[in-house]
């Protein structure tokens, strides 16, 4: 085992677990050669997988445990009855110090809901969102909140707006990253009340934070912001939108490709290109979540991703941990807050705000297009 930084896994995690995180395993460390691994599973099955890949057994430490928390199991009763699941003690040994971070292609709800019970939130944050990454016409872009937070105010908002904002600069090495809250045009009337209360809450502050405004779904791919900020709701639905897309314009290209000699021919001739286009849109490059808002690295791989994907989790749980994000987001929201008008935030969402023809429901629902 190494003396340097130690990431714990959820080794049974995932729709192909334990054999494509022990690959994983050793995938990440072609390029990290300065972590060891706590690997939580059944040895039974970790043991043999690890005498396959040498490279992986060297830097690894299996703790053993037969319990495994399902895909189906709902975040409390994974919670109340999976105290010594892979997933849970995966995360006890970052709360307890054992290790800097955790990864786990296991189950979301459940992670989400371990995760917050045992390593709390950072000071100031009310609730985590889930953040990641993925390709744009300028680059890449982080969106959050991707599902953990259904409904938000204006605070959470804001939150997220300098979470993300970390995020970019620790991930992506942005400089000075762009910040838009998602909406459903760019006109300061349009929006819910959440959202223009968080424009002018971003607007207003101090924090050196180049807030763009609102931006509108086709931003999105268009990669006009850096950091795209949204309700877990709306973001959920988008992520989803765009995955589904990419699918159908795959099939379409292949379809298209194959349907005759010529066709064939030509996608014989344009192979570099497309291999190009496949490797830039190729989903395990982005895979790797990051519950941002937690007292510790907490990163979530796509259930059904392989053995490249997960080690690009790591790869995301690495550099978290190597560029102390978590420090620079207490740092950051401590100097928001310390320049930022609280308690007139609060007294404008109690007393609502000019929705500019907006009708706002229960739900925040936008009546004005």
């Amino acid at each position: 085992m190494s003396d340097n930084l130690t990431l714990s896994i959820d080794a049974m995690g995932g729709d192909n677990a334990p054999d494509m995180v022990v690959e994983g395993v050793d995938t990440a460390l072609e390029r990290l050669t300065d972590v060891s691994f706590l690997l939580f599973g059944d040895e039974a099955r970790l043991n043999p997988l690890l005498d396959r890949f040498p490279r992986a057994r060297a830097a690894s430490q299996v703790r053993h445990t037969t319990e495994v928390v399902t895909n189906d199991a709902k975040p409390a009763q994974a919670l109340r009855q999976g105290r010594n699941s892979s997933m849970r003690l995966a995360i006890n040994a970052v709360g307890d110090g054992e290790a800097a971070g955790i990864v786990s292609a296991g189950n979301t709800g459940a992670l989400m809901a371990m995760a917050k019970f045992v390593l709390k939130t950072l000071p100031g944050i009310d609730r985590p969102a889930i953040a990641t990454y993925f390709p744009t016409r300028r680059g890449e872009s982080v969106m959050l909140d991707l599902g953990a937070n259904v409904e938000c105010d204006a605070e959470n908002l804001i939150q997220f707006a300098v979470m993300g904002e970390v995020f970019a600069r620790n991930v992506l090495g942005l400089e000075n990253p762009t910040v838009g809250i998602l909406n459903v045009g760019q006109e300061d009337l349009k929006g819910n009340q959440a959202v223009k209360l968080a424009s002018q809450g971003l607007m207003n502050s101090k924090l050196p934070l180049r807030f763009h405004g609102f931006v509108e779904g086709d931003d999105i791919g268009a990669g006009t912001v850096d950091v795209i900020v949204t309700d877990g709701f709306t973001g959920n639905i988008a992520l989803k939108t765009a995955e589904g897309t990419a699918k159908l314009f795959g099939h379409f290209l292949k379809e298209a490709l194959t349907s005759s000699l010529p066709a064939k021919l030509g996608a014989l001739l344009a192979k570099s290109a497309l291999t190009t286009l496949k490797m830039r849109v190729d989903p395990r490059r982005y895979n790797g979540a990051m519950f941002v808002g937690l007292n510790g690295i907490c990163v979530k791989s796509h259930g059904g991703t392989d053995a490249v994907g997960f080690a690009n989790a790591i790869n995301v749980a690495y550099e978290l941990i190597s560029n102390n994000f978590n420090e620079n987001i207490k740092q950051d929201y401590e100097q928001f807050r310390a320049t930022f008008d609280a308690d007139a935030l609060a007294a404008a969402q109690a007393g609502g705000v000019d929705d500019g023809g907006t009708t706002n429901g229960p739900g925040g629902a936008v009546a004005n297009g």
